[in-house]
């Protein structure tokens, strides 16, 4: 049954491959082949687009990018949210490195093991990538935290110094070098700290140097893609003023005449007016003719986390400070009576909802074995604590080993709905390469099918491959990707509709460094072939690895048609 990703009615139909490329579409009876594979009874889509991943450390030791690979992604973005490894000089890597411990939360023993360090500059890094084993097609951004330190120097970057206009044309001209050699535009996170939601920090507890850029940066590097005509931005942004970021975001768009990726689109199911709000916006914006597009989160991945490795309370000042540091350091800030005050008073309240209603998971003594799957609100309620008493203290007799689970802010499918309904949100955000210990979010693509499609009837078959497919590959300009159409690359997901299956949560120890992270398999998926190779064949890898460095130089789509 071929759903070909372009929202045109399935059909049944063979498939002919060659050369890594779809060759012919039809009834091929009279065709030969050196292998055929029997989809009978099975859906035949195209591989899944994920436009935000940071696998920019994890594609050097795991060349499937896992866990994206198993849920039928083949083709995906790096270098988001401004966060990257090039360009670098090599006095920076340690710093480098140490920037991605804790706003995304990937191991610093995995990239000290398992990261070449070939490269200085950004065409060099591509480089890398290039001569690197991929299962999986690769399509890089240029992070625009790098080129700041790169131009400006650490302690000025992190200084938030404005750039001189000699500094301001040696970033462009950093960035026409990278896109002349490959990358598909540029990102940046900037939770600006002035807004109060910093929810994503550096390694010492510091806004991210993204987060401290200057506007007219931002305006600086969209007027590079306007002079190229190519390429596309993705920024996460909070001011504290909505109005003010929308604003931006669209002048943004305009200024530079590119697609520009809004992240993130989420239901906070006690706030729903914040999503309603920004699909009507994004609404507008398209009948403006504003490329503004929004990225939703749409799993309901929750978050398994201990107090070793979580940073998703950094919004609040008093949390940032007493979780950073090495575990003794933080096990004596949480256990100083002192900070309690502050802590209880900047009561933690992110996206994953009040600290009341995480779940003590895994208790790991004899003392905080009876909290045992209460919640905090429960655990409060039991021993007669405020509940941030509560759960900072089972968290320290168990020496921040204690596993919780907080649950996801989108839990209501009535909201879900909402966001679905808006055909031109990219879904998922997959965060596949980062957070590694406490989110699983790279379960998207599967989700979407069994959730959306089969258990709500949300949307069609047709809709979902259309939303995970071609909508992704169209705005970040992949060449001819996300749709099953001769001449197109064989990029193709074959799976069991009916039992299709996200399954349990596992902790796997294939990170270098002797380090370990949680994740999702899927099963269902008979095969997913990259470039006319088969990646995963029932739901395992082969070893074959057939994923390609998509350089933008090398694209063939019109500006037009991702504009």
């Amino acid at each position: 049954m071929l759903v070909d990703g372009t929202r045109l009615p399935r059909r049944r139909a063979d498939i002919g491959i060659s050369g890594g490329r779809v060759g012919r579409i039809g009834q091929l009876d009279d065709a030969t082949a050196d292998r055929v594979i029997d989809a009978d009874g099975l859906v035949v889509a195209p591989g899944f687009v994920d436009l935000h991943t940071h696998y920019d450390a994890q594609v050097f030791w795991d060349p499937y990018c896992s866990i994206s690979s198993w849920h039928g992604i083949t083709s995906v973005v790096i270098g988001n949210c401004g966060f990257g490894f090039a360009p670098v000089r090599p006095d920076d890597r340690e710093k480098a490195m140490q920037s991605m411990t804790r706003v995304e939360a990937i191991p610093y023993a995995s990239m000290q093991a398992g990261m070449p360090w070939t490269w200085t500059t950004f065409p060099d890094f591509l480089d890398a990538l290039q001569a690197t084993p991929k299962g999986i097609n690769i399509l890089p951004y240029v992070p625009v935290g790098p080129l700041l330190v790169w131009v400006l120097g650490y302690e000025d970057a992190k200084a938030g110094r404005l750039p001189t206009q000699a500094e301001h044309d040696e970033m462009a001209r950093l960035l026409h070098e990278a896109m002349d050699a490959g990358a598909s535009g540029w990102s940046a996170q900037r939770l600006l700290p002035s807004g109060g939601s910093a929810v994503q920090r550096d390694w010492d507890g510091t806004p991210m140097v993204s987060d401290v850029m200057h506007d007219e940066t931002c305006r600086v590097l969209a007027d590079v893609l306007r002079e190229r005509g190519e390429g596309f931005i993705q920024m996460t942004m909070v001011s504290g003023n909505p109005k003010r970021d929308a604003e931006f975001f669209e002048a943004l768009a305009i200024r530079s005449g590119r697609p520009v990726l809004y992240n993130v689109v989420v239901a906070y199911d006690d706030r729903p007016h914040v999503h309603r709000n920004t699909l009507k916006w994004l609404a507008s914006c398209r009948e403006r003719g504003i490329p503004v597009y929004g990225q939703g989160l749409t799993t309901d991945a929750g978050y398994t986390f201990t107090l070793e490795d979580w940073n998703l309370f950094d919004d609040a000042e008093a949390w940032a400070q007493a979780t950073t540091g090495t575990i003794e350091e933080k096990l004596a800030k949480l256990g100083d009576p002192q900070r309690r005050p502050a802590l209880r008073e900047q009561r933690p309240y992110t996206a994953t909802g009040p600290i009341e209603a995480i779940t003590v998971l895994g208790p790991r003594t004899p003392q905080t074995k009876q909290y045992e799957n209460l919640t905090i609100a429960e655990v409060a309620e039991l021993t007669g604590k405020d509940p941030v008493d509560a759960f900072i203290d089972i968290a320290v007799a168990d020496n921040l080993a204690t596993l919780f689970f907080a649950n996801p802010p989108n839990v209501s499918l009535v909201h879900l709905k909402e966001i679905v309904d808006d055909p031109y949100v990219v879904l998922g955000v997959s965060d596949g390469g980062a957070h590694t210990k406490f989110l699983t979010a790279g379960r998207y693509p599967t989700e979407s099918i069994i959730k959306m499609v089969r258990e709500n009837g949300m949307l069609s078959l047709e809709d979902v491959h259309w939303r995970l497919s071609a909508l992704p590959a169209a705005v970040a300009g992949f060449t001819d990707r996300g749709v099953i159409r001769v001449g197109a690359p064989a990029d193709i997901v074959v799976y069991d509709f009916d039992n299709l299956e996200v399954l349990p949560i596992e902790i796997a120890h294939y990170l270098p460094g002797g380090e370990w992270r949680r994740v999702q398999r899927a099963r269902g998926y008979h095969y997913t072939i990259v470039n006319g190779q088969v990646a995963v064949e029932h739901d395992k890898e082969t070893g074959v690895h057939g994923g390609q460095l998509l350089r933008r130089r090398d694209s063939s789509l019109p500006a037009a048609a991702v504009a």
